[in-house]
Order: C-alpha cells, then structure tokens, then sequence
C-alpha cells in the first residue's frame, strides 16, 4: 500500500465481482472512497464493500442500471451525498457478446447491449465531467473496453461495436477534457478468470485448451488489469490520455500467425 489515491472518491460501476470488485479494493488499499454498483449481485457488491471496509476506507452499494438516466444521476447524488464528490470515474460495468449472429439477432438484443455498454458509460462519463466542471476541473475516466475494440468476433456483433465505440468516446473525450485536465483512457483486456469466462473457471481441460491461443498461455487475473487501474486514476498518469491500455499476454500479437 502506498496510498496513492489518498483522500481521492471513486465510483466503479460493476464492481460486484470481477474486474470491477479487484479494481474497488485496490483503489481503496491504495486511499480512496468507493462507490459499488450493481445490477443483479446485491451479495457481490456488499462482500466488494465489506472487503473495501476491512482496509479502512469507506464505500456505499448503490443499485445501477445504467441505460437509464435517472439512476446515473441518483447514482452521483448519492456518492455526493455520502462520500463526497467523485475524483475518479471506472466504467466497467457490461454484458457480454450473445454469441447470436447480425441475421438472426432481434432488435431487442442490439439495443439492450448497445445501452448497456455504450449509453451506459456515455451517460456516467457526462454526469461526472459535469460535476467535475462545477469543481474546476481534474479527474479520472477509465473505461473497460476489451481486445475485441479491434478484433471481432462472429456472433459478437453487438459487444464488438459497443467496445469500439467506447474506444472513439475515450479519444474524443481526451480532446475535450484537455482543458479540464480530465484525463480519460481505456483498458482493453483480453481473457481474464471473471464470469464473462465462467466456463475456463470452472473446467480446467477447457481453460487450457482455451489459452492455447495465449503467447503467456495463461488467462489474467482481475487483480492485474486493477493494479494498472489504479496507476491511471492516479497522479503518476496525469499527462496520459486518449490511450488504450491492451493487457492480454500478447493474445493480439498472434493474429495473422500460421496463416
């Protein structure tokens, strides 16, 4: 522990398992306040706080669904109200690719993933920017994204699109908080043991089979895309801004090999 985020406020959106749970403890060992969301696992954001309490740090659960205006802006309120005015933005919050292709997908399915991964962060990313404007600037947006921001998938048509659009808001974002000094990146994992690979977790054959394609030959651990987390919320990344942050073991080094 270092304290890199001492006395700093974050707000993790998803962050009752996962990513979203390792990336909320991690900033709290290192100083902050969080707020934990949720949308279906009120047990995995109260254990996400419980762990955030043990380090000293305080944190509240607040329920998020996030395609709906109304709940990102009580999500703020709330966080505002009880910790304090957020320095610090995770949107990691997502649903996962249906694995139904572009001519069989109902409309339905697009747009419920579309919302999620897409209007969801947008609509977090201007209530912060906004309250963040009223304080005179600074902060941190970090946006999950995924290797799969470049590289699609078939039957992943929704999830593809909603992460590469995630990754033009970030670089168009970078451009307009500049003179906020509000710095916005994104990390693209690749696999990583949380339940979007729920299979890999639970069955070793398949989790060996499926790193295969892996350089490291192994999948991360939600500890690790944390730690650069907290490296970006913090003040050792202030002049770093607009990137992508790609953490998969080399996985996108190995396209094109053995064609």
């Amino acid at each position: 522990m270092t304290d890199m985020l001492k006395g700093k406020i974050a707000i993790v959106t998803g962050s009752d398992s996962g990513i979203g749970q390792a990336t909320a403890v991690a900033f709290a060992e290192e100083g902050a306040d969080v707020t934990v969301t949720y949308f279906r696992d009120r047990g995995g954001a109260d254990h996400t706080r419980t762990m955030i309490e043990a380090t000293g740090r305080r944190a509240i659960v607040v329920r998020l669904d996030q395609r709906q205006p109304g709940e990102v802006e009580r999500l703020f309120r709330d966080t505002e109200e009880k910790l304090g005015l957020p320095d610090i933005l995770v949107n990691n919050a997502a649903l996962n690719s249906t694995g139904t292709q572009v001519a069989d997908m109902p409309i339905e399915d697009w747009d419920d993933v579309l919302r999620t991964n897409l209007y969801g962060p947008f609509l977090c990313c201007r209530r912060f920017i906004q309250m963040r404007r009223r304080a005179g600037g600074r902060g941190k947006i970090i946006n999950v994204t995924s290797i799969h921001q470049d590289i699609p998938r078939a039957g992943s048509a929704g999830y593809d699109a909603s992460k590469g659009g995630l990754r033009n808001l970030t670089r168009t974002l970078c451009l307009e908080l500049a003179p906020d000094r509000i710095n916005v990146n994104n990390i693209a994992p690749g696999m990583v043991l949380t339940a979007f690979n729920q299979r890999a977790i639970d069955d070793a054959r398949a989790r060996e089979e499926q790193v295969q394609n892996i350089p490291w030959k192994r999948a991360a651990e939600p500890r690790e895309i944390a730690r650069l987390a907290v490296y970006l919320a913090s003040e050792d990344a202030d002049y770093v801004s607009g990137q992508t942050f790609t953490i998969d073991g080399g996985l996108s080094m190995t396209l094109g090999q053995g064609a």
